[in-house]
């Protein structure tokens, strides 16, 4: 069996080999992040793809970020190391359920997490992130929207906007299963600390954070706080590009449960598996693809608050 450091040398042979890079979520593995020629949220991931040189993009996360990025980098080559590597969350909601509702609010914009299919996308208005949702919100007409397909995200939203926010209530089971609780204690354990959240946990766990924002946020945050001690309210894989540029600064998860196990999938071994026979290749079809373009298009064209 080859050493962690050896299927890493390996990857980096195979990626100049076949003139490819490797983007890593933001909740991957560890050794995975480490080898990655590109870590970040599944925005940023994509739209590197779109912006690299790279013949074929190898995507370290789940089914819809590397679908997204075939959307935005249609000449390239994109590969999901583990094709069963899904998104709960984003398999919560289809097409069929977008058109319904279209049926009950006619006029009103429907705004689609990037945490979702290439299909929902095509058949939404406008894509956000959980960094730019009010934003994307607040530069929408009328004075109600229809958030898909996470409720906690549209409940966070609504408390930084004045429009009426109606919702799909789907949700991320990973940050569905923190709670108040865990977070009293490990704040009441380590006195000092601050408390910093995703957007995805549930409004109350919300209510106790001292900070609230995007993984890439997290990072930025962790970075300027005078705090010693932080405790992180989102998926453990963060843990490792947080103790790596902060080591003097103590991470803390409150609970076991704030893994996902699709996040996990991908192992170094597939990676070298994906690039030695260029599987997992990901393939969007053009009636899909162009109308989710441009719902991320209209998104990235919002402009961002100073």
């Amino acid at each position: 069996m080859k050493s962690v450091k050896e299927l890493q040398a390996e990857i980096r042979e195979l990626l100049k080999e076949k003139n490819a890079i490797l983007l890593a979520h933001n909740y991957q593995r560890d050794e995975v992040q480490e080898v990655a020629d590109v870590g970040g949220d599944s925005l940023l991931l994509s739209q590197t793809a779109a912006d690299s040189d790279a013949d074929v993009i190898v995507f370290a996360g789940v089914h819809f970020m590397a679908e997204s990025a075939a959307v935005l980098a249609p000449d390239k080559m994109v590969l999901l190391p583990r094709e069963e590597a899904g998104c709960p969350m984003a398999d919560m909601i289809n097409a069929e359920d977008i058109y319904e509702e279209r049926q009950k609010r006619p006029n009103v914009p429907i705004v689609a997490y990037v945490n979702t299919t290439a299909e929902v996308k095509a058949y939404s208005d406008i894509c956000c992130t959980s960094a730019n949702a009010a934003n994307v919100v607040n530069s929408l007409d009328g004075d109600t929207v229809f958030m898909l397909p996470d409720r906690n995200l549209a409940q966070y939203t609504q408390r930084h906007t004045k429009k009426k926010i109606e919702f799909w209530d789907g949700f991320c089971p990973t940050h569905e299963w923190l709670n108040t609780e865990e977070i009293k204690k490990c704040k009441a354990d380590n006195p000092g600390s601050i408390f910093m959240a995703h957007p995805e946990c549930p409004p109350e766990v919300l209510d106790l954070a001292d900070h609230i924002t995007s993984t890439s946020g997290m990072y930025a945050f962790a970075k300027q706080s005078d705090a010693p001690t932080i405790i992180i309210g989102t998926e453990m894989g963060v843990m490792w590009r947080l103790q790596k540029e902060n080591p003097d600064k103590k991470f803390i998860m409150p609970s076991d449960a704030l893994i996902c196990p699709n996040m996990k999938m991908i192992t170094l071994e597939d990676i070298v598996d994906s690039l030695q026979n260029l599987s997992g290749q990901i393939e969007i079809p053009e009636d899909i693809r162009v109308p989710a373009k441009e719902a991320l298009d209209k998104m990235l064209a919002v402009p961002r608050e100073n």
